[in-house]
């Protein structure tokens, strides 16, 4: 099964890329504060159907580009 995250979409400047940001919560090692962490991650929207402000669900792909290693599976919320 290929890794799968939940994220917002950033920007959809580009054509056929879209920026997502994935969010989640880590407790810290040590001190055991709970921490959010954040990244961005490249994804390819073969139909350019999602927005900014969508809500989406991204799968790991082989290399699409330099940056680009994650596909669009489904826009979850509009």
């Amino acid at each position: 099964m290929k890794q799968e995250r939940v994220g917002f979409v950033l920007s959809d400047k580009m054509n056929k890329t879209r920026v997502v940001r994935v969010e989640r919560t880590v407790r810290h090692s040590m001190y055991g504060k709970t921490l959010n962490m954040r990244g961005k991650f490249y994804a390819h929207d073969e139909q350019n159907q999602s927005k900014t402000g969508d809500k989406v669900r991204i799968r790991a792909t082989r290399p699409l580009s330099r940056t680009k290693r994650w596909t669009i599976v489904e826009i979850l919320k509009k």
